[in-house]
């Protein structure tokens, strides 16, 4: 039945609320991982962000829904976000009008709140009367439960890294907490000159999202040299935030890692699909994807201006943070890894 705007009502989600929202992603069909009201929970708990969260309904329930979430930063700007750290966001509506009703109320909240931008990371384009950039891109592909399918889909230099790492005995070992996962991520985001995410976030997404959150690390002799967090959500496995050492580099352990949960998703939690994620366009990790063996598919991020006169770019391809990121790849990785959060907190 289609909703009669005029019986609309939006209204913020309250705490009785997160089990009728979460049912709500589940049914929908362009629900995704990041939907689910426990990211809401871990913006508050890792980073202090506070989350707006809106839903529709009518006399018939919950119509659609949209997470949103503040960043303040003088770095990097006052965003309204749907959302931070999530590769998708937007609203998940029942019909035209539901959605309409949503995205109302976001651009009233973002003018109340004063905000520089709203902005709304669709996976397909929602708004022709809002701005739209062309900088990310999505990576996805079917995988199967037998190994060598998936190795014969990889083209062949990335395939003979693989063969690489079988061949060196790597072993995949999956943790029972996030720690030796975190280690690794931050030492290899210092050596790209980003700064690394808290302890504390990757403990928290462990302890909101449970089994759907697995710690993963690739051990050559004992020793961790690779190691990925990945998420599972319906028939699909997401390695979110992966990283390796610059040994890895010579015993194949980064392409060896991928493949190897690619078979283990696939078996163990029949997932089907492989979600790598997002990357910029012309980066390392968008030709590392393509020469994997998986075809970029353009992102919607959309923007509603509220009191800036131009989208955002913290990129790390903006010219003005060109100095920082060689700056940042110097520093000894205990001085990277304590100063790093309290930057990364505002990134979204």
């Amino acid at each position: 039945m289609t909703s009669d705007p005029a019986s609309l009502q939006v209204r913020t989600m309250q705490e009785a609320d997160r089990a009728a929202w979460d049912r709500f992603v589940q049914d929908h069909p362009e629900g995704t991982f990041f939907h689910l009201s426990g990211w809401l929970t871990v913006l508050r708990e890792a980073f202090g962000h506070r989350s707006h969260a809106l839903l529709v309904e009518d006399a018939s329930g919950i119509r659609g829904l949209f997470p949103l979430a503040r960043i303040r930063s003088v770095l990097f700007g006052d965003a309204l976000i749907s959302l931070p750290f999530c590769v998708y966001g937007g609203v998940l509506a029942i019909d035209e009008s539901a959605r309409l009703a949503l995205e109302d109320a976001a651009m009233d909240l973002a003018r109340e709140l004063a905000v520089d931008h709203l902005e709304v990371r669709n996976q397909t384009p929602r708004r022709d009367d809002w701005l739209r950039k062309d900088l990310y891109v999505g990576f996805r592909k079917e995988i199967d439960p037998d190994p060598s399918v998936n190795l014969m889909a990889i083209p062949r230099k990335q395939r003979a890294e693989v063969r690489r790492g079988i061949r060196n005995e790597l072993v995949s070992v999956i943790e029972s907490d996030t720690d030796r996962c975190w280690q690794i991520y931050a030492e290899s985001v210092r050596n790209l000159g980003t700064p690394v995410f808290s302890r504390r976030y990757f403990r928290v997404l462990k302890e909101v999202f449970g089994e759907a959150c697995e710690a993963r690390v690739v051990e050559k002799d004992g020793e961790a040299v690779s190691a990925v967090l990945s998420f599972y959500y319906k028939n699909e496995v997401l390695p979110y935030y992966g990283g390796a050492l610059w040994s890895a580099r010579r015993i194949g352990a980064y392409p060896f890692m991928y493949w190897d949960l690619m078979g283990f998703a696939a078996r163990e939690h029949a997932a089907t699909l492989f979600d790598f994620g997002r990357s910029k366009k012309g980066s390392g990790s968008y030709n590392f994807k393509r020469y994997y063996g998986f075809e970029p598919t353009p992102l919607a991020y959309e923007y509603h201006l509220v009191k800036a006169d131009s989208m955002p770019n913290v990129s790390p391809t903006n010219p003005k943070y060109r100095l920082f990121i060689e700056m940042w790849k110097r520093l000894p990785v205990p001085v990277a890894s304590a100063l790093g959060p309290m930057i990364a907190r505002h990134l979204g």
